[in-house]
């Protein structure tokens, strides 16, 4: 019944760009130094050129489904973050049941203060150093900002970018490349078939979200208009094993036989439900499902009675479609917060800036390029149930 009544709810909703949150407006950049990025700056002397640049982009990627847990102002997201690491250009967060899935939750109204608590945590994490373990008071070289961020119900999504590529990502222009992000939650279930109804979903979502043109631009329309399409969340998908089975072949390690009989690998290499699409090696052990603030699956501790069976199960995944991706990591993290573990994969992808002057007269005067015209595209859009 969740998933009809989010749909219904949602499915309805005009997909536009007139109610999320973000650290600046867009129209208050400032002309970007290209040489910052590698780029070239065209000749003022050129009346009408054409020029391509490239810029080798990394992005991060993560899934979380928090349980409906508030997060606390102290809660460590550095594990996630990977913050010890060198910074990505992007960083794109999605979250699953930021709200309890309750009535009052799917048909009432947003509770954006909570979303308000996690970008707080994002904002505070990207924006400092952690040398040796420890979070300093130094901040990082670049700083990172808040590109986009928006709630559905139990769906959160949060992109984050680098200040100096800021000017570069937030407004459409002339661009080559057009890149999709979407975070969504399909249908649980761990009985035979139930797979079914997470292939719906999952084909729902991709054939009938539309998103509106902008005013001038050529956008693309549906998901899979787009060049580089990214899906990121709890997708689901189960082990198809008897319980004692699988809970075997995870206590050993197993990974190669589980994901053998992985429901989304098999829809992979299928190629029915996601034709098209690819996904990373898994050499991480399953997200799902834990006790609270522990590393025990749950059904792992005896004595407990009345508990429904849940046997381990990667329900959180991030696959992609489309050319000129590259995978360069695809793990877990170790947060305890919920009875799902978050999911992380970092990418580096090309990206192909064309851009046409016309001199610097109507250069300022034009409203399509708003004062910068090298940058390139990268519209946002959220998955639904």
């Amino acid at each position: 019944m969740w998933p009809r009544l989010v749909a219904s709810k949602l499915l309805r909703k005009r997909l536009g760009s007139n109610n999320f949150v973000a650290d600046c407006p867009c129209n208050t950049e400032s002309l970007l130094d290209f040489s910052s990025l590698g780029l070239e700056r065209a000749s003022s002397g050129d009346i009408l050129s054409t020029q391509e640049y490239s810029h080798n982009c990394k992005i991060f990627v993560s899934t979380w489904n928090v349980g409906g847990v508030t997060p606390t102002a102290d809660l460590n997201m550095e594990d996630l973050l990977d913050t010890c690491n060198s910074p990505c250009d992007i960083y794109v967060l999605g979250f699953q049941e930021v709200v309890p899935l309750r009535a009052a939750n799917v048909l009432g109204t947003q509770k954006s203060n909570i979303c308000m608590t996690w970008n707080s945590l994002i904002r505070e994490t990207l924006n400092s150093k952690v040398i040796n373990g420890k979070k300093t008071e130094a901040k990082v070289p670049q700083e990172f900002r808040c590109l986009v961020s928006k709630q559905m119900v139990g769906i959160f999504i949060s992109v984050w970018v680098r200040s100096d590529l800021r000017p570069y990502v937030r407004n459409p222009s002339v661009s080559c490349v057009a890149f999709c992000f979407v975070c969504c939650h399909l249908a649980s279930g761990g009985r035979k078939g139930d797979e079914k109804n997470r292939n719906s979903n999952a084909a729902e979502i991709l054939s009938r979200t539309t998103f509106p043109r902008g005013p001038s631009f050529d956008l693309p329309r549906k998901i899979l208009d787009h060049d580089r399409v990214v899906m990121l969340g709890d997708l689901n998908y189960r082990i198809s094993l008897p319980e004692s089975a699988t809970r075997l072949l995870v206590d050993k390690g197993e990974w190669n036989v589980l994901l053998q009989n992985d429901q989304l690998r098999k829809e992979l290499m299928n190629g029915q439900a996601f034709e098209g699409w690819h996904e990373g090696t898994i050499k991480f052990a399953p997200t799902y499902k834990f006790y609270p603030n522990s590393d025990e699956y749950y059904g792992a501790v005896a004595g407990k009675k009345g508990e429904k069976k849940r046997a381990p199960a990667w329900c959180d995944r991030v696959i992609w479609s489309g050319e000129g991706m590259k995978q360069h990591l695809y793990t877990r993290g170790e947060s305890r917060l919920s009875d799902h573990r978050p999911v992380k994969a970092i990418f580096t992808t090309e990206v192909r800036v064309s851009r046409t002057q016309r001199g610097f007269q109507s250069f300022f005067l034009s409203e399509r390029f708003d004062r910068i015209t090298g940058r390139f595209e990268m519209p946002l859009q959220e998955g639904v149930y």
